[in-house]
């Protein structure tokens, strides 16, 4: 499904969202705190626009992707955007792609010093199991940060927006996008996912420490941060 809707995913990003996704990315860079030196895990990273804002601090990061498809279009976009010799322009760290499965992460133990996944963790089959594979490539004191549609928290707001995800937004996908069974499922996945707080119980349930979470957009998307102790 993903790898069908790969070559737009970013447009249509911006244009279902209104452009609020770029502020959201922004937020998760910052939350975050990379540094330069820092290794940073972006997962379900799609073509790798997530993990250029960890780069752009200087941290070296690996953009993981379970649709093959994404990450041919995120490394054809690095292709055109490095400098000579295949090196990242002045002051970004490096980023890397890397085909992976959530459950079962193709990295040593302890290799990150932070870990993200943004509007990635609906679609993993289980994914207290993966939350669980993240504590575990986390170094000791890492920090973990889940970007995912949430629950808004004004009652007549969330019923305006749940209409917008059940009858607009597969509306406009339908004249933009090339499969727009997928931004179907999207809405389907959104409308089903837990609210901020069950989230947050799921994430201690995994075994990180320290979680909270902050509300964007009124609640229809929510950051939520823990530790690796």
């Amino acid at each position: 499904m993903f790898d069908a809707i790969a070559g737009r995913y970013d447009l249509l990003n911006d244009i279902l969202s209104m452009g609020q996704v770029r502020l959201w990315r922004r937020f998760v860079a910052r939350i975050t705190g990379a540094r330069p030196g820092d290794r940073v895990l972006d997962l379900a990273a799609g073509t790798g626009t997530s993990s250029l804002t960890f780069t752009a601090t200087g941290a070296d990061c690996v953009a993981c992707d379970f649709s093959l498809g994404m990450l041919r279009v995120g490394r054809a976009r690095l292709g055109r955007g490095q400098g000579q010799g295949g090196q990242p322009p002045d002051g970004r760290g490096r980023l890397s792609f890397a085909a992976g499965d959530a459950l079962r992460l193709p990295f040593r133990g302890e290799a990150f010093d932070a870990v993200t996944i943004s509007f990635g963790l609906r679609n993993v089959a289980h994914p207290g199991q993966a939350l669980a594979e993240m504590r575990r490539v986390t170094r000791p004191g890492g920090r973990l940060v889940v970007c995912e549609f949430s629950t808004i928290t004004i009652p007549p707001v969330d019923m305006l927006y749940r209409r917008y995800l059940i009858h607009v937004l597969p509306a406009i996908a339908r004249r933009t996008a090339r499969s727009p069974g997928a931004y179907e499922y999207l809405a389907e996945s959104i409308t089903n996912w837990p609210p901020q707080r069950e989230l947050a119980g799921m994430i201690e349930a995994a075994g990180w420490s320290a979680v909270r979470w902050r509300d964007l957009s009124m609640g229809a998307v929510a950051v939520h941060v823990a530790r690796r102790v």
